[in-house]
């Protein structure tokens, strides 16, 4: 039998929570946040995401609301995850502009989550960046973080390990 990881602790970005409502991204989340509300996923809520959500849609930001609290962790971004997050801009993995992602990331490594979800493309769950990311992770002396898209987190009932 192969030894596969138990993902207990899952970090989610704005996108994750705002996708709910993307019909573009429909089939990819509506499984994973299923999966959330029957208290087989635990997802680690930031105050970044948070700050975020006050200038989402009403809808979104009623749906995080409604979201079981028994299944969340929250966290706190801290000096580290801000120096961080700084980090990864200093070395040109993303601009300037994309240092709320950074905190995201930095933040989810900080916290030693199991994996982040996301669905943006272009600044997170992008290979280049991913190496990016974890290349200054390592050059830093923190672990590599998991980058993922809400579906490669779960699977059919029977591949799923909680």
């Amino acid at each position: 039998m192969m030894n596969r990881k138990i993902i207990n602790r899952v970090y989610v970005d704005t996108s994750v929570v705002g996708g709910m409502f993307d019909r573009e991204f429909e089939q990819r989340i509506k499984p994973f946040w299923s999966a959330v509300a029957g208290g087989k996923i635990r997802i680690i809520v930031s105050d970044i995401l948070e700050e975020e959500l006050e200038n989402s849609p009403v809808p979104v930001r009623e749906f995080f609301h409604r979201l079981p609290q028994a299944q969340m962790e929250r966290v706190s971004a801290t000096e580290d995850s801000d120096a961080l997050a700084e980090q990864y801009v200093i070395a040109g993995v993303v601009g300037k502009t994309s240092i709320d992602d950074c905190r995201h990331i930095a933040l989810a490594t900080i916290v030693c989550a199991d994996v982040l979800v996301s669905l943006n493309f272009k600044h997170i769950v992008n290979v280049k960046r991913i190496y990016g990311y974890n290349g200054v992770n390592m050059v830093l002396g923190y672990p590599a973080i998991e980058i993922r898209t809400p579906d490669e987190v779960i699977h059919d009932e029977s591949d799923l390990e909680y």
